[in-house]
C-alpha cells in the first residue's frame, strides 16, 4: 500500500497538535503559533529484526566519567560527565552558561579533543571570551555552524571527546521545512544529537533557552530524551549563581554548585555557607540564620523579613526565595495559634543572596524573622533555627539535623533551637559545643531566640 501523508498543525510554543488550524492554542492560551506539517506512515508490513535480551545476559556496564576540573559542576553531575550521556544546560540569558562551558574546555582540554559548536557567535566572539576569562586549550576545536546534519557528520569523523551545543535553538535540519527554534526543528536536532552520542559513545552537552516563565523552550520530549537537566539560576544583579539538575539519570538531582560572576568568569564558591551569611546586618530585627539541606549538603541562609503597616486597604505581601503560598500559610498559623497579628501590614520575605529554599525546615526561621520585624526585636546573632511548622503551630522534626548542627558548628554559631522531637539524634558531645534547644510551639521558639 503506498504510504500516506496526514496534516497536523502543531503549536510551535508547546507542541500541542490538532488535525485543524486554529488562532489560538487550546493548551498555552498563545495566538498564531500553529504550523502545518505533513506526518507520513505506510501501511505496508515489515518484518522486525528486534531481539530481546535477559536481564541477567547482560554485563555489567562500569559508568567511566571524564573531570571537568570544576568540582562543583562535578558534585551536581554525579561525579562528571558520564561517556555517551546527553546533558542539556539551561538557564536564563546572560546568567553565564556559555562561560561556564567554556570553562569546563579548559581543564578538559588538557587530557581530551572537546569540539565546541557555537551557532550564536562568531570565532573571534569566543576567542575575545576566551582570552578575558583566561581560557587556553590546544585540544578545543570551534565549529561556528547552525546545520544538525552536517555537524553530526564531522562528529562521526573527527571523533572529539567531548562535544558541547550552543545552542540547541539554533540548530537545523535544512531538508525539513520549519524555521529553527520551531518545536519540529528542536526536537529532530536533540533526536540526531542523541543517536550521535549514544552511538559513538561520546557525551554531548546541549544549551537550552529558556521562555518568559523561565521553563526551557522547545518540546517537552527535549527534556525527556536528554540523560541530564541542569538549570543554571540566579539573579542577574547578583554575583551568586546556583546549578541545579532537575533530571539525572547518573546521579542524584538533589545537588546544587555554588558559583559567583567575577569580571574574569565564574568562580566556585567552597564555602557556600559562609558566603551567603558575611553580610548579615549586626543588631537589626528581622533577620535570622536557616539550616537547609541542598542534596548532602548543609547551607547556612540569611532569611530576611519585614512587617510594616499597609498605607492601602490591601495588605502587600511578597517573597523572594521562599515559596509564597507557604509564606501566607505561616502567616495565617502565627495569627490563629501564636497570636501575631498581621491582618493589616504589609509583609515581606527574602532569601540573601539569590538562594532558592523550598524545604519545610525553613518554616522555623522564617517566622521568626516575620514576628523580630512585627515586635521590632533583635533575634540572637550566634542562633540558628530550623523546623517544621504544623497548621496547629506546632514546630515538628525534620531530616539531617546532625549534618545542620555540625555546619553550625563548624561556623561558630553558638545556640541552635531545633523541634523536641530532634533533640535525641544529636550525639552528646555536639552539646558541648553549641546549645541546642528543643521547642514545641512558636512562642517559645521565638522566646529562645530573643533570649
Amino acid at each position: 500500500m503506498a504510504n500516506k501523508n496526514k496534516t497536523v498543525y502543531i503549536c510551535n510554543v508547546c507542541g500541542y497538535q490538532t488535525p485543524k488550524w486554529a488562532g489560538k492554542c487550546p493548551d498555552c492560551n498563545e495566538w498564531n503559533t500553529f504550523e502545518e506539517q505533513q506526518e507520513s506512515f505506510s501501511a505496508n508490513t515489515h518484518v522486525s529484526n528486534i531481539v530481546s535480551l535477559k536481564l541477567t545476559d547482560i554485563e555489567e556496564f562500569s559508568e567511566h566519567r571524564y573531570d571537568t576540573g570544576i568540582s562543583e559542576l562535578n558534585r551536581v553531575l554525579g561525579g562528571g560527565l558520564v561517556k555517551g550521556s546527553v546533558v542539556l544546560l539551561s538557564g536564563d540569558p546572560g546568567i553565564g552558561k556559555s562561560t561556564l562551558l567554556l570553562q569546563t574546555t579548559h581543564s578538559l582540554g588538557i587530557t581530551k579533543k572537546v569540539l565546541y559548536v557555537s551557532g550564536e557567535e562568531s570565532p573571534h566572539q569566543l576567542k575575545l571570551r576566551a582570552e578575558r576569562i583566561g581560557v587556553y586549550c590546544e585540544n578545543l576545536s570551534i565549529i561556528c555552524d547552525t546545520d544538525a546534519l552536517a555537524i553530526c557528520e564531522f562528529i562521526k569523523k573527527d571523533m572529539p571527546d567531548v562535544v558541547i551545543i550552543d545552542s540547541i535553538q539554533t540548530m537545523c535540519i535544512k531538508e525539513i521545512n520549519s524555521l529553527p527554534g520551531s518545536i519540529t526543528q528542536v526536537r529532530e536536532c536533540s533526536n540526531l544529537l542523541m543517536r550521535s552520542a549514544k552511538t559513538l559513545n561520546i557525551p554531548i552537552i546541549i544549551v537550552g533557552h529558556v521562555n518568559k516563565d523561565g521553563n526551557i523552550a522547545g518540546p517537552k520530549v527535549l527534556e525527556h530524551i536528554v540523560d541530564s537537566v541542569l538549570y543554571f539560576e540566579g539573579e542577574k544583579n547578583l554575583s551568586y549563581r546556583i546549578l541545579r539538575a532537575v533530571k539525572n539519570r547518573y546521579g542524584s538531582t538533589n545537588e546544587i554548585g555554588v558559583f559567583e560572576m567575577k569580571d574574569k568568569g565564574l568562580k566556585e564558591v567552597k564555602n557556600p555557607s559562609q558566603a551567603l551569611i558575611s553580610g548579615k546586618p549586626k543588631s537589626v530585627s528581622g533577620s535570622c540564620i536557616a539550616s537547609v539541606i541542598e542534596g548532602s549538603r548543609p547551607i547556612l541562609a540569611e532569611v530576611q523579613g519585614l512587617v510594616c503597616q499597609s498605607g492601602f486597604g490591601n495588605p502587600r505581601r511578597m517573597s523572594t526565595g521562599f515559596d509564597y503560598n507557604r509564606m501566607s500559610l505561616l502567616i495565617a498559623v502565627l495569627e490563629k495559634r501564636a497570636g501575631y497579628f498581621m491582618g493589616n501590614c504589609d509583609v515581606y520575605v527574602n532569601v540573601a543572596g539569590g538562594l532558592k529554599i523550598d524545604e519545610p525546615a525553613s518554616d522555623l526561621p522564617v517566622a521568626l524573622t516575620l514576628i523580630s520585624s512585627l515586635k521590632d526585636e533583635v533575634l540572637r546573632d550566634d542562633c540558628i533555627s530550623f523546623g517544621e511548622i504544623g497548621l496547629a503551630g506546632e514546630i515538628r522534626s525534620v531530616s539531617f539535623a546532625e549534618l545542620r548542627i555540625k555546619e553550625a558548628i563548624r561556623l561558630g554559631f553558638k545556640k541552635c533551637i531545633i523541634s523536641e522531637s530532634n533533640l535525641k539524634e544529636i550525639p552528646k558531645d555536639y552539646k558541648n559545643e553549641i546549645e541546642i534547644i528543643g521547642v514545641n510551639n512558636i512562642r517559645s521558639a521565638y522566646y529562645e531566640a530573643i533570649k
